[in-house]
């Protein structure tokens, strides 16, 4: 956990990715209203909050586990969003990690020759399901 506190980083999900992660927060952390939860205009959030909490854990997982979610991945899924369906979501994690989500994303979108949204989706859905899957019964 980050001592000082967590920075916030957008992600633009699909609609339904977007469930995935609220219905994810909700069970882990016990975040009701993830849509409002995030201050987006706050510099951080501070430590030992639950949501921040739970989606450093996400962030430093999908970051660990980024080749595997990228060969898994459907990118093709999110191309069939409309551009203006996209949801922004805000993941808080320490800087570094951060630092470190943004260049794996940069790089999968400019292998991949897509946009971030269909990266952020088909990675981020790709871990969700997982998630789901271990859960399940």
């Amino acid at each position: 956990m980050a001592a000082d506190g967590y920075k916030l980083f957008g992600v633009y999900l699909s609609e339904d990715v977007f469930d995935a992660l609220d219905e994810f927060l909700y069970e882990d952390a016990g975040v009701v209203d993830y849509e409002e939860y995030f201050d987006p205009t706050a510099s951080t959030v501070p430590a030992g909050d639950p949501g921040a909490d739970a989606t450093d854990r996400l962030v430093s997982a999908v970051v660990a586990d980024f080749a595997e979610l990228y060969d898994e991945a459907d990118f093709e899924a999110p191309r069939g969003v409309d551009s203006d369906a996209f949801v922004l979501a805000h993941l808080a994690a320490e800087p570094q990690t951060i630092a470190t989500a943004r260049e794996r994303f940069q790089a999968a979108a400019t292998i991949r020759e897509t946009d971030l949204r269909t990266v952020h989706t088909a990675i981020l859905s790709t871990f969700l399901s997982r998630e789901s899957a271990l859960e399940g019964p």
